[in-house]
């Protein structure tokens, strides 16, 4: 099995490599990036490998941004010296979330579980990580809690999703907002994906939300939507091509 390992401290690198081997001895760690910069370089250049151990705070940035440049669908064992990213970490292919020092057991454990996931499932890990329903199993309602009740919203009338704090808001078309108890990558499988679309790591945009695109530096995109929320929605450049598609057809 090849593994790439992204750390930026030197010692926990090194320290982490040696552990890696001792749990199976046939892994062959095939790099070792210390930056964003080096990993999307990389990861261009000889494409993925079976699994990746990938640090959060790198010298030039969270690690997350390299999932904007580089379309991973590899599981990640995510390694890293702090607890606050963890569900952002499984909103990114994260099979497990290992904090450091990372413990020889936590290690072996986690490898054991890629190996179970391996062998359970006969498609592979990208079909599997992003399967959709078929489309009568597509969400048709939210059901939300407002002050002591609880109301049922029809998904043509959501506007928009966002993640804030580690949590997740529902806005409807009269801009009433409501708390989810789920992760953002987990609604987006339950969408109409001609419906609404996941247009940056923060914001999933109905279609009939969207009422004007703007040019924004470096390639990027501006979305105005309806109701209005309190910041710029921006495209990243990198995933501009594809959100053009997708509102073209």
């Amino acid at each position: 099995m090849k593994v790439i390992i992204i750390e930026d401290e030197k010692p926990a690198a090194q320290k982490l490599h040696k552990a890696i081997l001792q749990c199976n001895g046939n892994i062959e760690v095939s790099a070792i990036l210390s930056s964003t910069k080096a990993a999307v370089e990389w990861l261009r250049e000889n494409g993925l490998p079976e699994l990746i151990f990938l640090d959060i705070e790198l010298s030039d940035g969270l690690s997350f941004g390299i999932f904007d440049k580089i379309n991973i669908t590899c599981p990640v064992i995510f390694t890293t010296a702090y607890d606050e990213y963890w569900q952002e970490a499984f909103e990114h292919n994260g099979i497990d979330y290992l904090l450091k020092p990372i413990h020889q057991h936590k290690l072996e454990t986690a490898l054991k579980k890629y190996e179970t996931l391996k062998n359970y499932f006969t498609l592979s890990y990208e079909k599997l990580i992003r399967w959709q329903p078929e489309s009568n199993e597509y969400k048709k309602r939210f059901l939300v809690k407002r002050g002591s009740d609880y109301i049922s919203i029809r998904t043509e009338d959501i506007s928009c999703f966002y993640a804030m704090h580690k949590l997740v808001c529902l806005v409807d078309n009269k801009n009433q907002k409501f708390i989810l108890d789920q992760s953002l990558a987990g609604i987006e499988k339950r969408l109409d994906p001609s419906r609404f679309y996941r247009v940056n790591r923060k914001y999933l945009v109905n279609m009939t939300a969207i009422k004007l695109l703007k040019a924004y530096p470096k390639g990027k995109i501006k979305l105005e939507v309806a109701p209005a929320v309190n910041e710029d929605i921006i495209i990243p450049q990198e995933n501009v091509a594809a959100f053009k598609e997708w509102i073209g057809r």
